[in-house]
């Protein structure tokens, strides 16, 4: 049992990485982010458009605002993450 589990966690693990380097091989191609694909086809379809608002908060660098994207995603998953544990915990509690 334990040790079809551990097959089992690796054949996810090479899926995981498999999923992940698929679209890195075999997909050509620029990647961009959709707010920036979004601002493209807005100036393309309608070039007098103004926005309504401006943002709050701008990062000083693409880096920085790599860096803040990257930290809000790790946080949803730990978040994520969490209460997975918690419900899988609650669910052994109750056994």
């Amino acid at each position: 049992m334990k040790r079809s589990l551990a097959r089992q966690n690796w054949l996810l693990a090479i899926a995981v990485v498999s999923l992940a380097a698929f679209p890195l091989v075999f997909v050509r191609g620029e990647f961009s982010g959709s707010d920036g694909q979004a601002e493209a086809a807005i100036q393309n379809s309608h070039p007098t458009y103004q926005p309504w608002l401006k943002p709050l908060f701008e990062p000083a660098s693409p880096e920085i605002e790599s860096l803040l994207f990257a930290t809000q995603a790790a946080i949803g998953a730990g978040v994520i993450g969490y209460v997975i544990g918690w419900y899988k915990g609650r669910s052994h509690r109750d056994k």
